[in-house]
């Protein structure tokens, strides 16, 4: 005789999965709890922004966690043999000293989507997989290029980051340039025999995934010409220029010019404007690596300094930096969707032709993924619970503490700051003290001992080979007299390290 599965016993496996059965429901309630306790006991008792443990430290509390059985143990019990090895041992990016990447503390809207996301487990390639996920993420795609003031007739898609965006935008300029230039389609036909002298410029600031991407292209990183940056570390226009028309002399193939708009250590803003309107004089494609600096679309202050950014053919946005939003989440936007047809392949079980004829939507064909998460409704529930000017000035907010930190390095004397107006919200500075020199590896030692004692988490960067520190301001909660206890804490460390202290 076979049970209905209504008046069955319910199986072990059923308190696992989130489902319509009572205790399914109350299984994830419980569950849900302990992992809340647990993340507001550790948060509730972090008071540095790392616990200051070694390496082998590390490993040695893992091991233990690290040794799986084939009987199951209770959430409970697993959260409490983490709780120390993994959670107080992460580093703690919502910590007002933590400053050194660009690795923002998460708003809680974007925690919350995070669980909503992970229970529906929407799979963003195909609209049945996704029925109303496809559509947020379609308005919010129109809601960002309207915000940029792209025309109609541009487009986008939710990526991982700004590496995955600027190899989409670097794929279509080449295939875009091949297919105008030559007739040639590289999808279907490969790269043309001429490919060995196709050009791409950018900033010798610029980030390395420009020249990862092009050496993935096949055009090798030999294809990327690195333009020497003035003295504010932006992509100098008049060797932009030049440069074009050297290689043009030369029988080369420049086809575009990737500026960044906030590079990564200076925060720096390439002359977008002038840019732009070379790039169309010439017919280059302009992309913009605004995975930083694009964060100011939402600014009250400081929206001015993205003039030309509406002028790119394709763009890089991170929310995952200046929206604050947990890893990952990011856009890449096109001036015009025609060229998403270069990325369009057809699969039968998938995104068959006959969906398109339908008017059926399946993003997988403006993807280099397929699979994909839901990270649209993070910003969703973001912008719709705090609202853009709230958003906004705390954008403003971490520009302003990063103008206050390159003033007062500056008039403790000590220090040399490489940019003492930052455009953004990161500052690039070295200690010297009297009779120091080269101070590189002095600076070196401040930062590492700062890091492993756990009282202050800031980057460290080389300036033309000299290390230098850097402080990324992302958290709105960092208040000037936190930035003044780190910069007392470097002063005293530099102290120790010159009076006979040495890094342990």
């Amino acid at each position: 005789m076979v049970t209905s599965a209504k008046t069955s016993k319910p199986n072990l496996f059923d308190l696992f999965f989130l489902q319509q059965g009572e205790e399914g429901v109350q299984s994830f309630c419980t569950q849900a709890e302990i992992v809340v306790h647990t993340l507001a006991r550790v948060f509730k008792e972090v008071d540095q922004p790392f616990e200051g443990l070694t390496v082998e430290e590390i490993k040695q509390q893992l091991r233990p966690v690290m040794d799986i059985h084939e009987e199951a143990q209770s959430l409970y019990e697993v959260m409490k043999e983490i709780e120390g090895p993994i959670l107080k041992n992460s580093l703690h990016v919502s910590h007002e000293r933590s400053m050194a990447h660009l690795h923002c503390p998460p708003v809680l809207p974007g925690v919350l989507a995070e669980l909503m996301i992970g229970a529906l487990n929407q799979s963003m390639d195909s609209w049945d997989q996704s029925p109303s996920a496809t559509y947020v993420e379609e308005e919010l795609i129109r809601y960002w290029t309207q915000l940029v003031q792209f025309p109609e007739g541009s487009d986008g898609v939710f990526t991982s980051g700004g590496t995955q965006s600027n190899y989409m935008g670097l794929l279509l300029a080449r295939d875009a340039y091949c297919l105008t230039e030559w007739n040639h389609h590289v999808p279907t036909n490969g790269l043309p025999e001429d490919f060995r002298k196709m050009r791409v410029l950018c900033s010798e600031e610029a980030h390395f995934s420009v020249k990862k991407s092009i050496s993935q292209l096949g055009l090798g990183e030999q294809a990327v010409i690195p333009v020497p940056v003035d003295e504010k570390h932006r992509m100098d226009f008049k060797e932009v220029c030049r440069i074009v028309e050297q290689l043009e002399g030369e029988g080369l193939f420049p086809f575009a010019v990737v500026a960044t708009c906030g590079t990564t250590d200076f925060g720096s803003i390439d002359p977008l404007p002038n840019l732009a309107d070379f790039c169309k004089k010439k017919g280059l494609w302009l992309h913009v690596d605004a995975a930083y600096g694009g964060g100011l679309l939402l600014s009250n202050e400081h929206r001015d300094k993205l003039e030309g950014l509406e002028h790119a053919d394709s763009m890089t946005l991170d929310f995952h930096k200046w929206l604050f939003q947990p890893i990952s989440c990011g856009v890449f936007l096109l001036q015009d969707r025609k060229h998403l047809g270069l990325l369009s392949h057809h699969a039968d079980y998938l995104n068959p032709l006959e969906d398109e004829e339908d008017g059926i939507l399946n993003l997988v064909n403006k993807s280099v993924q397929t699979t994909r998460r839901f990270d649209a409704l993070k910003v969703l529930l973001t912008l719709k619970t705090m609202g853009t000017g709230l958003l906004g000035s705390m954008i403003d907010r971490t520009v302003e503490v990063a103008q206050y930190a390159a003033h007062e390095l500056e008039r403790r004397g000590c220090f040399h700051v490489e940019n003492a107006s930052p455009e953004l919200s990161t500052v690039v500075f070295q200690y010297r003290p009297a009779g120091h020199h080269p101070a590189g590896e002095l600076n070196r030692n401040i930062q590492q001992k700062l890091f492993r004692e756990g009282r202050a988490v800031l980057a460290k960067t080389s300036v033309d080979g000299e290390t230098y520190l850097k402080f990324t301001l992302l958290n709105p909660r960092t208040s000037e007299g936190d930035v003044s206890r780190v910069i007392d804490e470097i002063e005293n460390t530099a102290y120790e390290q010159i009076k006979g202290g040495t890094p342990h």
